[in-house]
């Protein structure tokens, strides 16, 4: 393994071997400098095993202060020597980021590692710790104290979430790439669900089951579409709607490639049209109750959509007879707001410049308004709702080529919070002069 990434994974950087205080180098300097002459080497490749042992061979030869409730961080060196070795980066890259620590132990194989903290977490902060959590182990915060959920005997898992947070050390903005990777697993989930136009049952039921826990109703209309609705206070009804049907099954034994933050399919299509849209939705869902959003949230998972958009065209008049404005999320590429087509208006030209406002907001200059093709989004409008299809992050749908950037889906997750979040959308009328309630 390179030195760099054991070193992230066990709290060091290359800079401790420069650091100096007063009578000599810092102690963790010195824990260092003491591993490396024991594996008798400095360049790469090191074993992870051998640089464990090493470290615990280390770990004997610095002086001791008393384990890491006897020091305090704010003003003093954390003794990484004497720290569990599993826990050991997570802890000091937690006090690197300002989120000082109190105690820790990695469980020694038979609980859950856990942390515990000088003081209670700000909400930023409580996002940085879930933001590196890992599809092995999960960060439950109570209080004072974060506990690190894996499986029994996988406390190495720990390694991989002390990495994640070295990112967060190098670059605070890294805070995006490691939520995406998060919502990544989300779209694998929905990508493993085959439903081609008409055959959409399975991927219905897995989403009802995911509907029924974070909203207040779900109901399969007459068409096949899937209905739910969320109920946030006062204030306006806004549509969120993204398609279930693929344009053909998937193929069997199919995988998926990873590149970077690209997927594409080994066989045939890889399906993002429109799966990522619906794990957008579901991600907003999700979040929803941390924001300022006030109003309903309605929800419709339509069928037949790659066939005519049957299924907009026969949902359920009473479901949508309230809604004062629609999302819909089944663009291609990045960072579209698609208001019209070349024949049809799907909305006034103020709701789409709504969201090219949020986006500006949260640092995201290049959303902006365009002309695109059919989608629900015009059938929508057809029936006089406001409506826009936005970016889900895939290119080259319909073919074997099709590829998806998770992270630029998770991107549309975040401009669409946004919108909610700052109140731009308000009841009818008030949506289409832009004017915050």
């Amino acid at each position: 393994m390179r030195k760099e990434t054991l070193f992230a994974r066990h709290g060091f950087m290359e800079s401790d071997l420069e650091v100096n205080v007063i009578g000599g180098r810092s102690k963790v300097g010195t824990f260092l400098k003491q591993a490396l002459n024991y594996v008798g080497q400095t360049g790469d490749p090191i074993p992870e095993a051998k640089w464990m042992e090493a470290l615990l061979h280390a770990s004997t030869q610095v002086e001791r202060v008393g384990r890491e409730m006897s020091v305090d961080p704010r003003e003093q060196e954390l003794p990484l020597a004497e720290l569990d070795p599993y826990i050991r980066g997570i802890v000091r890259w937690l006090n690197e980021l300002g989120l000082h620590t109190s105690f820790c132990c990695d469980g020694h194989n038979k609980r859950p590692a856990h942390v515990s903290f000088i003081r209670l977490l700000k909400k930023e902060e409580i996002r940085l710790l879930k933001a590196c959590a890992t599809k092995d182990v999960r960060i439950k915060i109570e209080g004072k104290k974060a506990t690190f959920l894996y499986r029994a005997g996988e406390v190495q898992k720990l390694l991989d979430v002390s990495e994640h947070f070295f990112a967060l050390v190098k670059d605070p903005a890294n805070i995006i790439h490691l939520e995406a990777d998060g919502f990544k697993s989300k779209v694998m989930d929905l990508l493993s669900i085959s439903g081609a136009s008409g055959n959409e049952r399975k991927i219905r039921n897995h989403l009802r089951q995911q509907l029924n826990k974070i909203t207040d109703y779900t109901y399969m209309d007459r068409a096949g579409n899937l209905l739910a609705y969320l109920n946030c206070g006062e204030g306006p009804t806004v549509l969120l709607s993204a398609h279930m049907d693929t344009v053909e099954e998937f193929s069997e034994d199919r995988y998926i490639i990873e590149e970077g933050t690209v997927l594409s399919s080994s066989d045939g299509v890889l399906g993002a049209d429109d799966r990522a849209g619906i794990a957008v939705v579901l991600e907003v869902l999700s979040r929803i109750s941390k924001t300022n959003f006030n109003g309903t949230l309605k929800v419709a998972f339509t069928v037949k959509e790659e066939i005519g958009c049957v299924g907009a065209r026969e949902i359920d008049q009473e479901f949508i007879s309230d809604i004062d404005a629609a999302i819909v999320v089944d663009r291609r590429g990045t960072r579209d707001i698609v208001t019209s087509n070349y024949s049809t208006s799907f909305c006034p030209d103020e709701y789409g410049e709504l969201f090219e406002k949020a986006g500006q907001s949260l640092g995201m200059e290049d959303w902006k308004v365009t002309v695109g093709g059919s989608s629900d989004a015009r059938v929508f409008a057809e029936y006089s709702i406001p409506s826009v299809n936005l970016s889900a992050g895939y290119l080259h749908e319909h073919t074997d080529f099709e590829t998806l950037d998770y992270k630029a889906a998770y991107e549309t997750m975040i401009l669409v919070e946004g919108v909610l979040h700052q109140q731009l959308i308000g009841v009818r009328g008030d949506v289409q002069t832009g004017e915050e309630v």
